[in-house]
């Protein structure tokens, strides 16, 4: 996607925060946007940082991840095209609780808050709009609780699995999926070790369910992998 042909009234409209925004609403935002560019592996911002404005991902994949004196990290969302983050903090004045990574070449919008405030101050039916918009992410974020909570590790790998597959119904035969990202953080993102990942994936591929080629997946059979639980 060109720099030059980014249409961002259009873009703004299909995020879930906005899509229940009216058409002068959204032309209000567009002004308040910034492009952002990242390569991958460039930090947008650290824990820490003041939150002056949330984000939409254009292109590429961010991570969210909280850091641990241990060197090691805990992936709390990835996030792709169309997708916003760090609203919560935004509304509530306070700086970002995790760091945000791009996990390949990316580009994001900026929405700076001062215009997001100043539209709320002076238009009750945008912030009517907006908190149908975060109720949305809400029951979002309450799913992926409840999934971590009362699913098993098996459960949530399958899942991870199935929602990256394409809209097929039951199907039946063979399909053929690419992981977004690493294995290391789709572990971390589902609450799991590397070696508990992987050892899903080899009982997964050992029950004939799936085979595993690097980041491709072939899922075998599409109901069986549903009903399979280890």
């Amino acid at each position: 996607m060109s720099e030059n042909r980014l249409d961002i009234p259009a873009l703004l409209a299909r995020i879930p925060l906005f899509q229940e925004l009216a058409p002068e609403q959204l032309a209000q935002l567009v002004s308040a946007c910034r492009e952002r560019r990242l390569s991958k592996g460039e930090m947008l911002f650290q824990k820490g940082d003041p939150a002056k404005g949330f984000f939409v991902v254009v292109f590429g994949q961010v991570k969210l991840a909280l850091p641990s004196s241990q060197g090691n990290e805990k992936v709390i969302e990835i996030l792709g095209p169309r997708q916003s983050f760090g609203e919560a903090v935004v509304f509530l004045d306070r700086p970002y609780p995790v760091f945000a990574e791009a996990l390949t070449d990316s580009l994001v919008l900026h929405i700076a808050s001062a215009s997001v405030f100043e539209l709320l101050e002076r238009d009750t039916s945008f912030a009517r709009r907006m908190l149908a918009g975060l109720s949305f992410r809400l029951h979002s974020l309450v799913h992926d609780v409840e999934s971590y909570s009362l699913r098993s590790s098996a459960q949530r790998v399958i899942g991870y699995l199935l929602q990256h597959c394409p809209q097929t119904g039951e199907c039946e035969g063979t399909l053929e999926i690419s992981l977004p990202t690493t294995k290391h953080v789709i572990a971390s993102r589902l609450n799991l070790t590397p070696e508990t990942l992987s050892r899903i994936f080899h009982d997964l591929a050992a029950n004939g369910l799936i085979t595993v080629h690097g980041k491709q997946i072939t899922i075998h059979d599409m109901r069986r992998l549903r009903e399979f639980d280890l």
